[in-house]
């Protein structure tokens, strides 16, 4: 399906245009309940404020029926280099709802906080970087270059539909993003702490041994996969990994379960099965892990009569975008507004930016991330007004450079 160019303009806003209050427009993208892969209007909202600023914005619907996610890109002018901002609107579930001291999806703001789903994971981030936007342009002050929203309602699910079939998208159609800032919530406890500059690995599996089913009394008319699952087990754990590197903590295994489902004592059970992850560093890969367990599970199929599946699914590789101007400039954002420059970290689970760096070097910062997913998630009002002047000394600081 044809699909036009996108025609980007550079609008030049009225003087007596209000900027964007960041925080208002946080609250009233918590309104919408987009929990993922629901959009409930997030994505609309977000868009009439771009288009306000002259933004040029298409939408990207990837996947169908209960799967369909909706996807945005939009862009104000078209000349290189293109900042680009990646994010998410999608949410995870609010769970026991009895639970919130307020609706979840109420997007009240109390005693100094904004509260609500989606607060700090990462509609807090989105509307800084919206109002951070929004207050440039109000002033007189135009990029040198291009600014790009990379917008997805499909980050906290399964990932399919979202970031990184937009980014083939508009790949296809000749977009190109030269750096880009994801506003994932960096910041452990307090703002400045952290930029996040590359991310470990995710491997998952799951092993299934099948045996046969037989009395206790009676093992050699039965096979036990219980004892060869344990072995395999065993042999994954046993293996040292690596030290870690200079920018990443070392790599670890973590069985997460084991099930054998087992009611009766005195019976063999036919099938037992495990599931385990493995967050990698770069001293690792995909292939390379996936190639290390298929070797132990062929070991362990010698001499066993019964049969031994595995499922692999990797969810993101390692990467590393080393310091730079873009890390820099982050850097030197956060130390200016706050007085105290954060450090680069590579810790934590996986985001959007593994898809994002097969593109352009990207990095990731945004606000406070001690309640994310929780019961009562909210941010400080100061820590959004706070990230707004950052991001808005990041887009000077960028295209001055």
């Amino acid at each position: 399906m044809g699909i036009p160019a996108l025609t980007p303009i550079m609008k030049k806003m009225h003087p007596k245009d209000k900027p964007i209050n960041a925080v208002e427009f946080a609250s009233a993208l918590i309104k919408r309940p987009s929990v993922t892969p629901a959009d409930a209007g997030a994505l609309d909202t977000l868009e009439r404020a771009l288009e306000s600023m002259g933004f040029a914005c298409r939408r990207y619907p990837f996947g169908e029926g209960k799967a369909r996610v909706d996807n945005l890109y939009a862009r104000l002018g078209s000349e290189a280099p293109n900042f680009c901002f990646a994010g998410h609107t999608d949410v995870v579930p609010a769970g026991d709802e009895s639970k919130w001291n307020q609706d979840p999806f109420a997007g009240e703001i109390k005693d100094g906080e904004l509260l609500g789903r989606g607060a700090a994971d990462m509609k807090g981030a989105i509307a800084a970087f919206v109002g951070a936007v929004s207050s440039l342009l109000q002033s007189g002050w135009m990029p040198k270059g291009s600014i790009s929203f990379l917008i997805t309602g499909d980050e906290e699910g399964p990932a399919i539909n979202g970031t990184k079939k937009l980014l083939a998208a508009i790949d296809a159609e000749g977009e190109v993003i030269n750096h880009c800032l994801v506003g994932e919530p960096t910041n452990p406890n307090q703002m400045g702490e952290m930029v996040k500059n590359g991310r470990r690995g995710s491997f998952n599996a799951d092993i299934t041994v099948t045996g046969k089913q037989g009395h206790v009394a009676y093992p050699h008319l039965g096979i036990n996969p219980v004892p060869t699952l344990l072995g395999i087990l065993g042999t994954l754990q046993s293996r040292f990994l690596d030290d870690g590197s200079e920018f990443f903590q070392p790599s670890n295994l973590e069985i997460t379960t084991v099930d054998v489902g087992n009611p009766t004592e005195n019976m063999i059970p036919e099938t037992a099965k495990a599931r385990f992850n493995i967050r990698f560093n770069t001293e690792h890969s995909g292939v390379s892990l996936t190639k290390w367990v298929n070797g132990i599970l062929d070991d362990a199929r010698h001499g066993f009569d019964g049969r031994i599946d595995i499922d692999i699914r990797i969810s993101g590789e390692s990467f590393l975008t080393p310091p730079g101007k873009l890390t820099d400039i982050l850097q030197d954002a956060a130390e200016k507004v706050l007085g105290r420059r954060p450090e680069l970290s590579t810790s934590g689970g996986t985001s959007d930016a593994r898809f994002i760096t097969n593109y352009a070097p990207v990095a990731e910062f945004g606000l406070v991330g001690a309640t994310m997913h929780q019961v009562n998630e909210r941010v400080d009002v100061a820590d959004i007004e706070t990230l707004t002047a950052i991001y808005k000394d990041v887009l000077e600081r960028y295209f001055k450079a």
